[in-house]
């Protein structure tokens, strides 16, 4: 029998982006204020009169705007502003939020480590063999960091059942069809606890196309553990969902905190680890890779990047995959060639080049297309000038002619030479008005292209408004 007092962990896919679906000038407002009072409701728990009654202007109200804010890292204006707004249409998770790796409520928790499963059914848009790869990598994404052990059953009760099933199924939460709503897993306890259904009518893919079912199972399967959600948005337990290349994932050091803090550490002798999401504030913050992008500015490091826009006070951070699925994480250099309204993005010997959002085919191409010999196997800078375009490497500068398609004569030569003052490795350039600013380590340099000289020089992370110390 199933119990439906138990609430169900929904994977809810929300418009990514307002221009995604173009609202019409006269209805703008409304979209608006239907859009908060939903949010409000579904993850903050916005009692369902509250909203229209007060007018959008409650105390209620603005708290619960306060109380999201806050989670997501905006400024707490309480009010329903852009970035807000623009966060609140992005794709996530259905449960209510919590803030670090926090547990599910009253902290369930199963009291064996040797957890089984049992695949009921499959999807048909893969084969029985992918959906078992798929959802016992899942597992191992958790076992690896905690105390607990997953077998499979093919037959009898498990801990944990795992269904593709469409709309009404039984458990007094149907799904919605494609592009909605797209899985849902019980926390622990007997029964439908510790369950997970996958949306059938949803496209289930191994790689970055529609929905990947290894990374929605292992979000999932977090909360089948026992685990919330978390405001780390690196984490896998982040309400929003995003892209990461399955064969190099790695579970993230905030979600390894969570398991273990419910199961305690890993039977290993030596502890896992894992990634940490970069913070912009911290004071030995170095980028991998600086761009401008049609006035925005884009800070990249590892698989994130921090997008910084001229109108508004917010950076906000990213990941590389939820914008482009294609490029890899820890680019090494980066341009703007505004001639051809077109930005070039490094790593290694390979380059990509994109058009607004779009990566252009033919691409990735190798970087001796630009004339380098074979001894340069990577970039660690790039920018483009008056129909230059600059390439630091290690101590060197090299410069291109855009128009001709070829190396200047003469280069490469030592930077310090091409630019006086800049005495080191070069980690990330762009160009501001008449300055190149030059990042290296947690320190950027801004390089008069008037005056030849360096003008001033400060701490990097003050692009992403950090405050003075």
């Amino acid at each position: 029998m199933l119990c439906l007092k138990m609430l169900p962990f929904l994977f809810l896919l929300h418009i990514q982006l307002a221009k995604a679906f173009p609202v019409p000038p006269e209805n703008l407002e409304e979209e608006n204020v239907k859009t908060v009072e939903k949010y409000l409701q579904k993850f903050y728990h916005l009692p369902s009169n509250q909203f229209r009654s007060a007018r959008r202007n409650s105390t209620m109200v603005t708290e619960k705007l306060k109380e999201m804010q806050r989670f997501f890292g905006l400024a707490e204006t309480g009010k329903a502003d852009a970035a807000t707004l623009e966060m609140m249409r992005k794709p996530r998770c259905g449960v209510p939020d919590s803030g670090d790796f926090m547990l599910t409520p009253g902290s369930p928790k199963w009291t064996h480590t040797n957890l089984t499963y049992r695949i009921i059914n499959c999807t048909p848009q893969l084969s029985k063999a992918a959906v078992k790869t798929a959802i016992e990598k899942a597992f191992q994404v958790w076992s690896v960091a905690s105390p607990l052990t997953f077998t499979e059953l093919s037959k009898g009760e498990a801990d944990i059942n795992i269904a593709f099933v469409p709309r009404e199924h039984g458990d007094n939460s149907p799904f919605d069809g494609p592009n909605g709503i797209l899985a849902h897993a019980f926390q622990p306890g007997q029964g439908i606890g510790g369950d997970t259904h996958f949306d059938s009518e949803e496209t289930w893919t191994q790689d970055s196309r529609n929905y990947n079912l290894f990374l929605v199972a292992a979000h999932e399967f977090g909360h089948s553990l026992g685990l919330s959600h978390s405001s780390d948005p690196g984490a896998l337990m982040y309400p929003n969902y995003a892209y990461s290349e399955p064969s190099t994932y790695s579970l993230p050091q905030d979600d390894i905190n969570g398991i273990q803090t419910l199961y305690g550490p890993s039977n290993s002798p030596i502890q896992p680890t894992g990634p940490s999401t970069p913070t912009a504030c911290d004071p030995h913050l170095r980028f991998d890779a600086i761009t401008t992008l049609r006035g925005e500015i884009y800070f990249f490091k590892d698989k994130y990047f921090w997008r910084r826009h001229p109108q508004l006070r917010e950076v906000e951070l990213n990941f590389i995959s939820l914008f482009w699925p294609f490029l890899p994480s820890g680019l090494q250099a980066a341009y703007e060639d505004f001639d051809r309204d077109l930005v070039y993005l490094f790593k290694g010997r390979q380059y990509w080049a994109l058009r607004g959002y779009d990566i252009q085919r033919g691409y990735p191409r190798d970087i001796s297309n630009y004339g380098f010999p074979s001894s340069v196997q990577s970039i660690d800078a790039a920018v483009s000038y008056s129909g230059k375009t600059y390439f630091f490497v290690n101590n060197q500068c090299w410069r291109y002619d855009n128009r001709r398609g070829s190396m200047d004569p003469g280069y490469p030569r030592s930077i310090s030479s091409a630019f006086p003052g800049i005495n080191f490795r070069v980690d990330a350039v762009f160009l501001q008005d008449s300055f190149f600013l030059f990042f290296s380590g947690p320190q950027y340099f801004a390089f008069n292209l008037v005056t030849h000289r360096v003008t001033r020089n400060a701490r990097s992370n003050l692009w992403l408004n950090c405050p003075l110390r």
